[in-house]
C-alpha cells in the first residue's frame, strides 16, 4: 500500500513538499522521522470511545505522509489518555500514553444509542473532560469528532462559540448548551481554538483540511483520491433523514411545528404565532427552546428549504417561484438560506440533483448504498469553515467568540 501511494503521488506531480507521520503506540507509523518542526497531535482514548475515530485522523496523516515523500517533516501522533487502560466500543483494547503537551488535542466520539444514555456515559468520563479543559486552558487546540462535541460541552469549552455535532444529536446538544451556536448543517466549524465536526465520516473532511493548510492541496487531493475520501463535501444537511431526529416530547411545541410547516408561505410573525397559541413570545421562545433546542424561526427555515428541495427536485418552477412558495419574495435572501443550509445556490442544487438523477438512470435501478444527489458538487468556498495547522486552530486575539448577526 505504501509503494502504492508513493506512485499515485509521482503520477500526480512528485513527493514535494510535506508531513510524515511519527509513530503511533499500537498502530504503526509514517516513513522516517517526522523531524523536528513535527505537529504533535494527540488523539484523546477513552473507555467506550469509537476505535475507528481513534485512528482515523492518524491513518489518514499516514496515507499523507507516503505521499508527501520520505524527506518531509509534518505529524508526530500519540494516543494518550488520563488513565493506564482503555477499552474502546466493541471491546477493543487501546495502547495509550500519559497525557503530554501537544499542540492539537484530538477528541473522538462514542458509542451512543439514545440521548438518554447521555448522562450516565459523560458522568463516567470526569477525568476526559478535566483533561480537556486543562489542555484548552494551556492553549492548546482541541478538536472534537462526532459526539465527542458533548465532552468539549461539560469542559465548557462551546460556550459563546460556533459548533457542530452529528445532525442527530445536534438539537440536544443546542439544549444542552444554549450559550452555544450550533450550525448542523456544517462539516467542519473552528472558533476561537475550538474545532467541532459532524457526524462520523467528518472526521476524514478535518483531516483533510488539516494535511491541506499543513502539507498543501496537491498532498491532501492525492491523498483523498488513494483513500477514497470525498474532498468535495460542504454540508451534512443533505444526509438528514428527519425520520430518525429525535421527535419532542411536548405536544406544545408540537403544535407550534404544525402550524409552521403548514403555513410556510405565510411571513414569519412572532408576535402572532404567539398569540395563536396565548402565549407571550418570551415565553414561546422559551418553552420552544426547551423542548427542541432551538428556535420557532430556525425549525420554519430548515421547513422551507426541505419543502424547497422538494420542489426543485420534482418541477419545472424557476427559483423564484420556488421562493415565493416557501415564504421568500426576495429570491436573493432564499438563495442565501438554500445555500447555508445545503452547500449550494438553487439552480445549482437543481442541475447536480438531475445530473446524478440521469446518471442514475442510465446505471438502472438505484443501490441501496447510492449517495444523496445533493452530495455530487463542488464545495463553496464560503460554506467550508476548515481548519488548519496548529495556529490557525488556536485562539487568536479578537477571533474568539462567534460574531452573531440576524438571521433571516
Amino acid at each position: 500500500m505504501a509503494e502504492a501511494t508513493r506512485r499515485a503521488a509521482a503520477e500526480h506531480g512528485g513527493t514535494g513538499s510535506g508531513n510524515g507521520t511519527g509513530a503511533i503506540p499500537g498502530h504503526g507509523s509514517g516513513p522516517g522521522d517526522p523531524g523536528p518542526g513535527a505537529l504533535r497531535i494527540g488523539v484523546l482514548a477513552y473507555p467506550g470511545c469509537f476505535a475507528s475515530e481513534v485512528f482515523g485522523v492518524p491513518d489518514l496523516l499516514t496515507m499523507a505522509a507516503h505521499v508527501a515523500g520520505p524527506d518531509a517533516s509534518g505529524y508526530r501522533v500519540s494516543i494518550v489518555s488520563p488513565r493506564r487502560r482503555v477499552t474502546a466500543s466493541g471491546g477493543a483494547s487501546l495502547d495509550v500514553r500519559p497525557l503530554r503537551e501537544v499542540d492539537v488535542l484530538v477528541v473522538p466520539g462514542f458509542e451512543l444509542a439514545a440521548v438518554t444514555e447521555l448522562d450516565a456515559r459523560l458522568a463516567g468520563l470526569a477525568p476526559e473532560v478535566a483533561a480537556i479543559r486543562a489542555r484548552a486552558a494551556a492553549g492548546t487546540a482541541v478538536v472534537s469528532l462526532c459526539v465527542g462535541a458533548f465532552l468539549l460541552a461539560d469542559a465548557g469549552l462551546l460556550d459563546g462559540r460556533r459548533a457542530t455535532t452529528s445532525w442527530l444529536y445536534a438539537g440536544e446538544l443546542a439544549r444542552r448548551c444554549p450559550e452555544a451556536d450550533i450550525r448542523p448543517e456544517h462539516l467542519v466549524v473552528t472558533d476561537g481554538g475550538v474545532t467541532t465536526t459532524a457526524a462520523f465520516s467528518a472526521m476524514y473532511d478535518f483531516a483533510l483540511d488539516l494535511i491541506r493548510r499543513h502539507s498543501g492541496a496537491r498532498v491532501a487531493r492525492t491523498t483523498a483520491r488513494v483513500a477514497l475520501v470525498d474532498d468535495a463535501r460542504t454540508s451534512q444537511t443533505p444526509y438528514v433523514d428527519p425520520r430518525l431526529l429525535p421527535q419532542p416530547g411536548s405536544a406544545f411545541s408540537q403544535r407550534v411545528m404544525r402550524r409552521l410547516d403548514q403555513n410556510l408561505a405565510e411571513r414569519y410573525d412572532l408576535a402572532a404565532l404567539a398569540d395563536a397559541f396565548r402565549v407571550s413570545t418570551r415565553t414561546l421562545l422559551r418553552r420552544f427552546a426547551e423542548e427542541t433546542g432551538r428556535s420557532p424561526l430556525a425549525h420554519l427555515q430548515a421547513s422551507r428549504v426541505r419543502r424547497a428541495r422538494h420542489l426543485l427536485e420534482t418541477t419545472d418552477r424557476t427559483v423564484a417561484a420556488v421562493a415565493a412558495a416557501v415564504g421568500y419574495q426576495d429570491p436573493g435572501t432564499f438563495a442565501a438560506l438554500f445555500a447555508r443550509h445545503t452547500g449550494h445556490r438553487p439552480s445549482a442544487y437543481r442541475a447536480a440533483f438531475r445530473r446524478a438523477a440521469s446518471s442514475d438512470a442510465d446505471l438502472g435501478p438505484p443501490a441501496s448504498d447510492r449517495r444523496s444527489p445533493a452530495s455530487d458538487r463542488r464545495p463553496l468556498a464560503s460554506d467550508r469553515r476548515s481548519p488548519a495547522s496548529a495556529s490557525d486552530l488556536r485562539p487568536r486575539e479578537g477571533t474568539d467568540r462567534a460574531s452573531r448577526g440576524p438571521v433571516r
